[in-house]
């Protein structure tokens, strides 16, 4: 069951702005109405009798009401937009706090593109929504019903017309408001799919040129793109019908009310400022119903954007666990009888797994592609939690250890090799941000890395972004000596040299095994070169596992076998 995230709660900190910024609208609405007035009076009186004084202090009130409304209106703007920015900013840290929390279950399933969407243009969209709200949401029924009340003390015969104006074109704009809200959830959506195509089409580039699938992906992304514009378009074409059957009942009224002023003028009922008051009322209101008809386009795409958000801070968190009583004579790590399968997955990509790994023990991990050797080490830190049986450390099923003690007792060096910009002091501290200048020249000296930092200019040399200045054995290397100063209980290598050569890979598990004999090491690897000198070796296959030395598997497992095999002549592996 999810829990109820209230948006409202990011308001504190920005309430006296929330407050300010309508309130100094409603004053400058409050001088608007009075404009017409001074007008009619200045037709009425000072045109009429010629009196050229009264005309001078009535263009004089004019301008100071302009002047002033003017400042009303600007500092109503600062408000409102340090409330907006203020309030999304504390929405986005929320936001990216919450998503950085997630279960990699729950990152897969939301998918990396609909998260960067939420984040950036929906936030966006809340920011507009209530920047204009601030400004416009009370300013302009105010306004409305305003110049209706102040014509009906001009004359009230005159003004019934807006009695029946108004409720009218209120039909047309909720209406039109309550069509859009999910029309607008529909283009979020289609938003995401074309944002996902365009990031698969960007990371996968050099797949897709080798592969010749450029037509293909063009070819997605175009109805992709397709569908989003059809939505966009009929969702467009109903918002863009707000101006003109605003704009068409508005001037039916501003026709009917001029005849009736022009007849109630003949008959001397009222006077021609008076006309000129009621009509200048009614043109306030086309305006103010222009800007509320914008306005509510704006709130119903942030209300749609909202709901999005919310969607994600509301996804549930995983309980932590507070006690951590590890037993230091059981194995360091244990899987009993483990089966894992993907959400939405019908088959397991793991299926009854057991073997146990004790301290100083390495234990490698081989298997064709897709066997799953990355989703049985991501079991280990508690990536992804076990679909049935218990993955154990020190005697304790990780489900039941704290997310952020076990991660600091396991290091992992990924199959991808990420670095971050900035220097290579800054990326190996993510190991131990207390690690001295000798903690660091060791690890990467176990890490074989120690002499190409020297060349580049030592640990305080740049890294630019995703480690673009280095060879990929290089990045490589480097994320191996980060893991190796957190100095860990565990150490997994998910095929972390796939990028070194045969000497370079050899010499990197010596010093590792030298410098380190405490930790259990698991090593995933293609080649057997690798792990062949493990203590305990497990062979995946469709999910299933075979466990032994290199020996007995040899004897034992074809598949091993068959893997050792292709990568030595049969005379060397025997």
């Amino acid at each position: 069951m999810k829990n109820k995230v209230k948006l409202t709660e990011y308001i504190k900190g920005s309430r006296i702005q929330c407050v300010l910024a309508p309130l100094f609208k409603m004053a400058e609405a409050t001088l608007e109405l009075f404009v017409p007035l001074v007008i009619a009076s200045l037709i009425d009186t000072g045109i009429a009798n010629g009196d050229k004084s009264f005309i001078l202090k009535r263009c004089a009130l004019l301008v100071l009401l302009g002047t002033a409304g003017l400042a009303f209106s600007i500092t109503a703007q600062y408000f409102a937009a340090s409330a907006a920015v203020g309030f999304v900013r504390r929405l986005r840290h929320s936001l990216f706090e919450k998503i950085s929390r997630l279960s990699f279950d729950k990152l897969d399933s939301a998918g990396t593109s609909t998260l960067i969407t939420r984040m950036t243009s929906d936030t966006d969209s809340i920011q507009n929504g209530i920047n204009l709200g601030l400004r416009l949401l009370l300013r302009s029924p105010f306004v409305v019903f305003g110049a209706m009340i102040m014509a009906f003390t001009v004359d009230a015969n005159a003004a019934i017309t807006f009695v029946i104006i108004i409720p009218a074109l209120s039909v047309v704009v909720f209406g039109i408001m309550l069509i859009c809200i999910p029309l607008n959830k529909k283009v979020r959506s289609a938003l995401d799919k074309v944002l996902c195509t365009a990031k698969e089409s960007l990371t996968g580039a050099r797949v897709i040129r080798a592969f010749g699938k450029e037509k293909e992906q063009t070819e997605e992304f175009e109805n992709r793109n397709s569908a989003l514009t059809s939505i966009q378009e009929h969702t467009g074409r109903i918002s863009a019908l707000l101006n003109p059957l605003n704009c068409v009942i508005i001037n039916i009224g501003i026709a009917a009310l001029i005849y009736k002023g022009a007849v109630r003028v003949d008959s001397g009922l009222i006077s021609t400022g008076a006309v000129v008051a009621l009509y200048n009322y009614m043109s306030q209101i086309l305006v103010e119903l222009i800007k509320l008809a914008n306005l509510i386009i704006t709130i119903t795409k942030s209300a749609a954007c909202a709901s999005r958000v919310r969607d994600v801070l509301s996804l549930e968190d995983e309980e932590e666990p507070e006690i951590f009583d590890p037993d230091e004579n059981a194995p360091v790590v244990e899987f009993r009888n483990v089966s894992f399968a993907y959400g939405g997955s019908a088959e397991n990509s793991l299926e009854e797994i057991s073997f146990k790994a004790f301290k100083g023990e390495t234990i490698g991990i081989i298997g064709s592609t897709g066997s799953g050797k990355t989703t049985l080490i991501n079991l280990i830190p508690a990536f992804y939690k076990a679909s049935s049986g218990s993955v154990l450390f020190k005697g304790m099923d990780v489900s039941g250890i704290s997310k952020e003690k076990l991660r600091s007792l396991i290091a992992v060096v990924p199959q991808k090799a990420m670095l971050f910009k900035g220097s290579i002091r800054k990326n190996l501290l993510w190991g131990s941000e207390n690690a001295s200048d000798e903690e660091i020249y060791s690890a990467l000296e176990a890490a074989q890395a120690k002499n190409f930092v020297l060349e580049k200019g030592g640990i305080d040399s740049e890294v630019e972004q995703n480690g673009r200045n280095f060879s990929g054995g290089q990045k490589q290397r480097l994320t191996v000596a980060r893991a190796l100063i957190k100095k860990a209980d565990v150490l997994i290598f998910d095929d972390s040299s796939s990028a070194l050569d045969y000497a370079t890979d050899a010499a990197m598990r010596k010093a590792i095994n030298e410098k380190y004999p405490e930790t259990v090491r698991f090593i995933v690897s293609q080649r057997t070169s690798s792990i062949m000198h493990a203590d305990k070796i497990i062979v995946l296959e469709d999910g299933k596992a075979s466990v032994g030395t290199h020996d007995e598997l040899m004897k034992s497992s074809e598949v091993y076998r068959e893997i050792h095999l292709s990568q030595f002549d049969e005379e060397v592996a025997e």
